[in-house]
């Protein structure tokens, strides 16, 4: 038996999905931008897939973009606003993703924005009304918050952030990479101008994502070489992975409360259980509180009795895989975790926790590392 209790880096695909998929690797594989019968197949798959998106996230069809993933979407989303929009301002947090942190580096670099970020608290909690004092000062800027941090789980107010932002004529884009799935989002009353989505995050296929463009606000192209998705991104369409994606979309719908329930009482166990036999643990960011944090997240730090890595090795060899933080900045010290201040000698875990989870595999893992300490401890 192996544990797996690294979710934020990628989820199980869901056997429906798998299911949903299957057809559209063997008999209907045609070019989506071809004119005859096998085309019109898998064209008439991909709208449906985008009505159904749609319908859940309460959108139109015309505002769903598929791309290749989360990264590909806050890319475009970002050097949309700079480039069709000319904004000069954009203000961010410093726990976004790297998708949305190296590009706007990257614009700001070269002298195309103006860079700002949002202050925060030790637990990573944002001053909103720095962030209304900010567009008060700048005219004409774009916001870029995400909806949960994907390393220590805090829930961002998107709500508010949207409204704050509608006040001031600000463009708002949000990483919805951590949330799409695991919370309703209603696009109806949304204020936000631009969100990402990646399947494989709630148990659809990797290499695959959207992003969400409100009605009325222009995109750039940002891959040339074809007419697909309505001129906006060239490239013939993954379409067995965008239909794994409708499907696993439609799937986390047609449970989500159920499966907040479920997943929230797992994430409880752990930190309980942690508490009482590991003894010196302290959780980083909102991660352990539940009303403020993505439940499927739970960023513990332990006692400094053991390197990270050879702490992370020691539960793989126990069969049970978790990580240190994000799994696209395997390696280096979490830029999350020096932003809140966390004490980065410490061993800093990321457990995330999904539908397939039980509440056996829990105890083993705290059991695990409860011996390792006590072993040290002797």
């Amino acid at each position: 038996m192996r544990i797996y209790l690294d979710n934020a880096a990628t989820t199980q695909l869901d056997n429906e999905v798998f299911k949903a998929i299957t057809p559209y690797l063997l008999e209907f594989y045609g070019n989506p931008s071809s004119h005859h019968a096998h085309g019109r197949e898998a064209k008439n798959a991909i709208d449906g897939a985008r009505t159904t998106i749609a319908d859940l996230l309460n959108g139109s069809p015309n505002e769903i973009v598929f791309t290749s993933g989360g990264t590909e979407a806050d890319n475009m989303a970002i050097l949309s606003s700079v480039r069709s929009h000319q904004i000069k301002h954009v203000i961010t947090t410093p726990f976004e993703h790297h998708a949305v942190l190296h590009t706007l580096e990257v614009l700001k670099n070269n002298g195309e924005i103006k860079l700002s970020f949002i202050n925060t608290d030790n637990r990573g909690n944002l001053d909103i009304n720095q962030l209304d004092d900010l567009l008060r000062e700048n005219a004409r800027s774009l916001v870029s918050v995400m909806h949960a941090n994907n390393e220590i789980g805090n829930l961002n107010n998107i709500e508010l952030i949207g409204e704050v932002c509608k006040s001031r004529g600000a463009l708002f884009h949000s990483d919805t990479v951590q949330t799409m799935g695991h919370y309703r989002h209603n696009l109806s009353k949304l204020k936000i101008d631009f969100i990402a989505a990646s399947a494989h995050k709630f148990h659809g296929p990797k290499g695959v994502g959207f992003l969400y463009c409100r009605n009325g606000v222009q995109l750039s192209q940002l891959l040339h070489g074809g007419a697909q998705e309505r001129k906006l991104r060239a490239g013939t369409e993954n379409i067995y992975g965008i239909i794994g994606l409708a499907k696993a979309l439609e799937i986390a719908y047609s449970d989500i409360d159920g499966h907040q329930v479920y997943i929230q009482k797992l994430k409880d166990r752990m930190i309980a259980k942690l508490q009482e036999q590991v003894g010196d643990v302290q959780f980083n960011g909102n991660s352990s509180i539940a009303e403020k944090s993505l439940y499927t997240v739970l960023n513990a730090s332990l006692p400094v009795s053991y390197a990270t890595g050879d702490l992370l090795t020691y539960l793989d060899q126990h069969n049970i895989s978790v990580s240190g933080g994000s799994a696209c900045s395997t390696g280096s010290v979490s830029h999350v975790l020096n932003a809140i201040g966390a004490d980065t000698s410490r061993n800093n875990i990321r457990f995330s926790f999904s539908k397939f989870n039980t509440a056996a595999e829990i105890d083993y893992t705290a059991d695990k590392l409860s011996a390792l300490y006590k072993a040290l401890a002797a």
